[in-house]
């Protein structure tokens, strides 16, 4: 087997989404093509003008939620009267004419008590598969796919749910737009900030309703301080378990972030479903977070805790070792996550320079395959060694679904498991074979299953599995196989 071979092979498997036909055999400097993508301008931003910015996608959310508000109200007043009991006058709400025409009504299957037609997607439904589908496009469309695996890595590491609220799923696409792709080269810092204020963040982790006990608005309602976003910034985002952090510097990173907030549908406070400060509900007075006391006034307060925890020493090494076990292995070696928190340090958070010094650590070139790709990464890789796109996201989005890892959707604040036993389970697997025999069946036109040995499994495909592939009793057969080698379900 070729060195070189070898290295390109880990160049597309490890570090991106695998290879595509024809890849392997014109890669020269399989470093060099990372260096590329991490060198190309802006080349982590995706901007595309059909897709609704926060506010927008928020503002659509909102007049949905106002119409379905105002038509339970209407209906429920035409209930009152036809059942003979005085109204209040409700005449506004019982304009016909004010209202859209309902969808029309199919009477063949009203008369047979068929059910109707499946309702339209909900608008927040509608965004969610526009943003899936401009993300799938770009992991297929990527030379090697090492920008797109870093977004991956880092909307896990911040992730939100989608299944949080209609909010959550009508801006979960968006925030990993503006809050994780325009930083994934950048400063940690900064990225860290952004994510913070992102209105899909105070969703999920409650913050837009925490209110300072003593703020004006605190004084004036039951509601009071809520501690999850303060906890996961430092448990989860930043410093990690057992860094030092005590619940008290919870309680006081809490109290500065009271105020972050999204403005409502009514613009009281700002542009509808844009992050906002909401002066009224912030704690008033200094707060104390990891010895360090901050007394500056309203927004700059928690801007300026966020940028002192970054650069926490602790920082670095729970970055480091999520980062290698991520690309590497399940158990990286000390020394690589050693050399990756230096580099973290020393550059001030430079997440280029992070990425740079991963891919430059030749213990990240000869560490075996021992992780299993997962479902986002296996739905991506089977589609560019097939050169197989998805007009639409469903099938690749019901993969991800049935394989435990649907979009954007963690069970937790802590993301998808990274282990490769959370993708190896005997259920976990019996469902990859089964999405295998059906890719497989769909995939008439593909290359011949002798010419995908090569052109994707390249140099690491074993004797055993080449055997199996050749001798399968079908062409649909032999992609299945392919696809549920461990050459190619390992990176």
């Amino acid at each position: 087997m070729s060195i070189d071979a070898q290295r390109a092979l880990v160049a597309f498997t490890r570090f991106g989404f695998g290879p595509r036909p024809g890849d392997l055999a014109k890669t020269q400097d399989p470093r060099a093509i990372l260096i590329a993508e991490l060198a190309a301008p802006d080349g982590a931003t995706l901007a595309d003008d059909s897709l609704p910015r926060t506010p927008a996608a928020l503002q659509t959310v909102y007049a949905d939620q106002e119409r379905k508000r105002l038509e339970r109200e209407r209906l429920a007043l035409v209930e009152l009267e036809q059942t003979g009991m005085p109204a209040p006058n409700v005449a506004p709400l019982l304009d016909l004419q004010s209202w859209p025409a309902p969808p029309p009504k199919d009477g063949a299957a009203m008369m047979s008590g068929a059910p109707s037609a499946k309702p339209p997607p909900s608008p927040e439904q509608q965004i969610f598969r526009a943003e899936a589908a401009a993300r799938l496009r770009r992991a297929l469309a990527a030379p090697v796919g090492f920008l797109e695996r870093l977004v991956a890595f880092w909307s896990n590491h911040f992730c939100i749910s989608a299944a949080k609220s209609n909010i959550a799923r009508a801006a979960a696409g968006a925030y990993e737009r503006e809050a994780i792709r325009p930083y994934v080269t950048g400063r940690f810092a900064d990225m860290l900030r952004a994510v913070e204020q992102h209105p899909a963040m105070l969703n999920f982790l409650d913050n837009a309703q925490s209110i300072g006990p003593d703020s004006k608005a605190g004084q004036r309602s039951n509601r009071g301080l809520n501690e999850n976003l303060a906890r996961e910034i430092l448990e989860l985002h930043t410093m990690g378990v057992g860094s030092g952090y005590s619940q008290k510097d919870v309680v006081e990173l809490a109290r500065i972030l009271t105020g972050w907030t999204i403005a409502g549908r009514d613009g009281r406070l700002g542009e509808p479903g844009a992050f906002v400060f909401n002066a009224n509900a912030h704690e008033p007075g200094p707060a104390t977070v990891l010895g360090r006391t901050y007394a500056q006034a309203g927004l700059a307060q928690g801007e300026a805790a966020l940028a002192d925890i970054a650069r926490q020493p602790a920082v670095a090494d729970h970055i480091a070792r999520k980062f290698a076990r991520h690309f590497v292995a399940d158990d990286p070696p000390a020394a690589l996550v050693g050399r990756l928190s230096k580099s973290f340090r020393d550059s001030d958070g430079d997440l280029g320079v992070l990425a740079r010094a991963l891919i430059d650590d030749e213990a990240a070139w000869s560490a075996p395959a021992t992780k299993m790709r997962n479902p986002w990464e296996l739905v991506v890789a089977a589609a560019r060694a097939f050169d197989r796109p998805y007009p639409d996201p469903g099938p690749a989005l019901n993969a991800m679904n049935l394989l435990g890892m649907p979009l954007w959707q963690p069970g937790g604040p802590n993301g998808f498991a990274e282990e490769a036993s959370a993708w190896a389970s005997p259920e976990g697997l019996k469902m990859r074979l089964e999405l295998a025999a059906q890719f497989a069946r769909q995939a008439k036109d593909a290359p011949s299953p002798t010419a995908l040995i090569d052109d994707i499994l390249g140099p690491s495909v074993s004797r055993a599995t080449r055997e199996a592939i050749t001798r399968a009793e079908s062409r649909e057969q032999a992609y299945a196989l392919l696809l549920m080698s461990p050459e190619f379900q390992r990176r």
